[in-house]
């Protein structure tokens, strides 16, 4: 497996050039959790309001493995992978609450994770095994992207701007994308989350 180089906040990302240096035998992946609607499209609004090019390219979510090169051969093995972990997490639910960034490490703007951060660290760390095995730039925080690599005042004003956003929903799935020839990504398949409930 190679790994394609991570920003401080191993978002989805497309560079002119990238789509060049997959060749046939290879494919790059990522897997995450969709935030739904309303919010969705709330976020995609703001994330093109900013200037970000990455507004449409990918739906707003919280990263588990960060974009990766992985060989053809290896999907089916991924998908299996992908499956048993998925069927040992429950659902749980998230809370996304205000706004933070990694300023000045890198020019992002995101929405905090307020509640479900530990459940997002172990699903993430069971993704990243097997088939997935992979080191990260930076430690694994998990959060929803607003605005990247645009100027200083649109990076400000998506901090102001959803400041007081707070969203509450219920995560069921994870969803594995496959980046397109023109970078945008692609649901290849989704993974209900079935696992036994924690007991408190």
């Amino acid at each position: 497996m190679t790994g394609r180089p991570l920003r401080a906040d191993d978002t989805f990302i497309h560079r002119p050039g990238d789509a060049a240096r997959t060749s046939p035998e290879t494919a790059v992946l990522g897997v995450v959790l969709s935030v739904p609607e309303p919010w969705a499209q709330l976020l995609v609004e703001w994330r093109g309001k900013c200037g970000d090019p990455q507004a449409t390219l990918v739906p707003p979510h919280v990263t588990l493995l960060p974009p990766t090169e992985v060989p053809v051969g290896q999907r089916p093995a991924i998908s299996d992978h992908l499956a048993r972990v998925a069927a040992v997490h429950p659902p749980f639910d998230m809370h996304l609450a205000g706004t933070a960034t990694f300023r000045p490490v890198s020019e992002v703007v995101y929405v905090a994770v307020a509640r479900g951060m530990a459940e997002c660290e172990r699903i993430a760390s069971d993704v990243r095994t097997g088939p997935l095995a992979r080191p990260l730039a930076f430690p694994y925080h998990p959060h929803v992207t607003v605005a990247h690599d645009v100027p200083a005042d649109m990076l400000d004003m998506a901090s102001a701007g959803l400041s007081d956003l707070e969203a509450e929903f219920r995560v069921a799935s994870f969803t594995e994308f496959e980046q397109l020839p023109g970078g945008a990504w692609a649901v290849a398949r989704e993974y209900p989350l079935t696992g036994a409930p924690q007991r408190s």
